[in-house]
C-alpha cells in the first residue's frame, strides 16, 4: 500500500460545464454565456445554459458520488450566480449563495469532502464590459478578493479552497488563440480585438496578483476559524520528452516547455519571479512584479493543485520565435524522431495516454518546488468515437478504466518510490458535460449523461473502477 490513510479521492466538475440554470434565481451572464452566443465558437453550436442541469439535480449528483464511493468532490462556484454583476460594489445574490451553502452542507452530511474552486473560467460578463475583466491590473484583483471573501464567509465548513483553475488556459486560450472566452486574439478572422503578443502575459500576471490577494484574505481573516483549512491554485501542464534524446537543444526545449506552461505561475508563487527563459524570450512584454505584488504572490500556496492529462515529445526551433509564440520556441509531437508513439489516441486531439509522464511530472514538480503538499485536481480522458456509440457500449468504457488504473498506479509509485507528497486525486469528470469549445461532442465523464432526454445519468464501468483501486493502495 502506497498512499497515506488520509488520502482523499473523488471526482471533479466545473460550474459552467454542469450547472445549467443560466437564468434561474438571479444568476447573471458570464463571459462564456456571451461567447457561446457567437456563431461558430462552439463546435456543435451549444452552450452551458442547461448542461447537466446540476443546479436542479444536485441531490442526484451527491447520490452518484455516494454510489461510487467517492471521499471528495471538487466543484466550482459560478461567480455570476453569487454576484451577478461581479464587482465589489454590486449586490450579492442571496439565492445563489444559499444554493452553495445547501450543497456544501449536503456533501458533508454524505461524508464527502468538498474542494471548492472559486474561478473556473466563467468571469461575470459585467466585469468584462465594465473594465476589460482579467486585463485590468487594478480592478480585477480587488473584485476577485471581494468575491473570495464573500465565499469564505458563506462557506466556513469548506477546508479546501482553490483560487483559480488553470490560469494558462484563461490566458492563452482566451487571449492568444482566442478559442476560449472572451475570445480575444490578434487573428482578425476570429476576433476584431486582441493582442496575442501582450495580453496573455498581462492576464496571467493579474491572475497571480488576484490569487495572492485572495490567499492573504483567507489567511488573515478566515483560516484560523476553519480548523485546518487550506488554499492553493491549480495549474495544468503536460509531461515533456525530447524528440531526439541525443540532441541537447531538445532537452533544453523540454525545460522551456515546462517553464512556459507551469513555472510561469508556479515560479512566482514559490520563488518570487518568472522563469529566466520567459524573460529572455518575452522581454518587456512580460510584466514586472511591484514589491507589493511580489509580497502578495510569493508563498501563496498551502498546496500545489495539479491538473494533468498527457505528454508530448518536444523539438527545439532554430528560428527566432514570432511575437505570438507562447510555447517557448519549440514544437510538440506525439511521435519521436524514431516514430515511437507516446500513447494511444483519444477523442481529444491534444490528449494521448502516457502514465509514465504523470509520474515523471509529479517528480519534476516535487523536486523543483521543494516537495510541496500536492492534490491532483484533474486527471482523465476522452475516448475516440465515444459519442458515436450507443449507450450500452458507451457505459462499458474499458479504455477510461485502464487510463485511470495506469495513471493512479503511476501516482502511487511517485509517492512510494520518489517521495512525492501527493494527498489527493480528483478524476475528471464525475459526468459527461459541456466540454467548452468542443460542446457536447466530447465526453470525459465516468457517468453517461443523456442530454436529449432530461439529463438522465448512468454510471459507466470506470465510475466503479476507482474505489477498489484506491482501496488497494491506501493504507488502512
Amino acid at each position: 500500500m502506497s498512499l497515506p490513510k488520509d488520502f482523499l479521492w473523488g471526482f471533479a466538475t466545473a460550474a459552467y460545464q454542469i450547472e445549467g440554470g443560466a437564468d434561474q434565481d438571479g444568476r447573471g451572464p458570464s463571459i462564456w454565456d456571451t461567447f457561446c452566443a457567437i456563431p461558430g465558437k462552439i463546435a456543435d453550436g451549444s452552450s452551458g445554459a442547461v448542461a447537466c442541469d446540476s443546479y436542479n439535480r444536485w441531490k442526484e449528483d451527491i447520490q452518484l458520488l455516494r454510489t461510487v464511493g467517492a471521499r471528495a468532490y471538487r466543484f466550482s462556484i459560478s461567480w455570476s450566480r453569487v454576484i451577478p454583476l461581479g464587482g465589489r460594489g454590486d449586490p450579492v445574490n442571496k439565492r445563489g449563495l444559499a444554493f452553495y451553502q445547501t450543497f456544501v452542507d449536503a456533501l458533508l452530511e454524505a461524508g464527502i469532502e468538498p474542494f471548492v474552486t472559486l474561478f473556473h473560467w466563467d468571469l461575470p460578463d459585467g466585469l468584462e464590459q465594465r473594465y476589460g475583466g482579467l486585463r485590468d491590473r487594478v480592478e480585477f484583483p480587488l473584485d476577485f478578493e471581494h468575491y473570495a471573501r464573500t465565499m469564505f464567509a458563506a462557506l466556513p465548513r469548506v477546508k479546501h479552497w482553490i483560487t483559480f483553475n488553470e490560469p494558462w488556459c484563461s490566458s492563452i486560450l482566451g487571449y492568444n488563440l482566442g478559442i476560449f472566452a472572451p475570445g480575444r486574439t490578434s487573428n482578425r478572422a476570429l476576433s476584431a480585438e486582441g493582442d496575442s503578443a501582450r495580453e496573455p502575459w498581462q492576464v496571467g500576471h493579474n491572475i497571480l496578483v488576484a490569487h495572492g490577494r485572495a490567499v492573504k484574505a483567507y489567511r488573515d481573516d478566515f483560516k484560523a476559524a476553519s480548523s485546518g483549512g487550506e488554499i492553493g491554485i491549480t495549474l495544468n501542464g503536460d509531461a515533456a520528452y525530447p524528440w531526439d534524446p541525443q540532441e541537447p537543444a531538445d532537452l533544453e526545449a523540454c525545460n522551456r516547455r515546462i517553464e512556459f506552461a507551469i513555472s510561469w505561475f508556479a515560479d512566482p508563487i514559490y520563488f518570487g519571479d518568472y522563469p529566466a527563459s520567459m524573460r529572455k524570450q518575452l522581454g518587456d512584454r512580460l510584466p514586472v512584479f511591484t514589491e507589493e505584488e511580489r509580497l502578495l504572490v510569493q508563498g501563496s500556496n498551502d498546496f500545489y493543485g495539479m491538473n494533468h492529462y498527457t505528454a508530448n515529445y518536444v523539438r527545439h526551433r532554430t528560428t527566432e520565435p514570432p511575437e505570438n509564440d507562447f510555447m517557448g520556441n519549440l514544437d510538440t509531437f506525439f511521435e519521436d524522431k524514431n516514430g515511437h508513439s507516446i500513447g494511444e489516441e483519444t477523442q481529444s486531439v491534444w490528449l494521448r495516454s502516457c502514465p509514465r509522464g504523470f509520474r515523471d511530472l509529479i517528480v519534476l514538480i516535487s523536486q523543483r518546488y521543494g516537495y510541496p503538499k500536492m492534490y491532483v485536481t484533474e486527471n482523465g480522458t476522452s475516448i475516440k468515437g465515444e459519442n458515436d456509440l450507443d449507450v450500452n457500449d458507451m457505459i462499458h468504457d474499458d479504455f477510461r478504466a485502464r487510463y485511470f488504473d495506469g495513471y493512479v498506479r503511476a501516482l502511487a509509485a511517485a509517492v512510494r518510490e520518489d517521495g512525492a507528497n501527493v494527498r489527493g486525486y480528483l478524476a475528471w469528470s464525475l459526468m459527461d458535460n459541456f466540454e467548452w469549445a468542443e460542446g457536447y461532442e466530447t465526453r470525459f465523464g465516468v457517468t453517461y449523461v443523456d442530454y436529449e432526454n432530461g439529463q438522465k445519468r448512468i454510471p459507466k464501468k470506470s465510475a466503479f473502477s476507482l474505489k477498489p483501486l484506491f482501496d488497494s493502495l491506501i493504507q488502512n
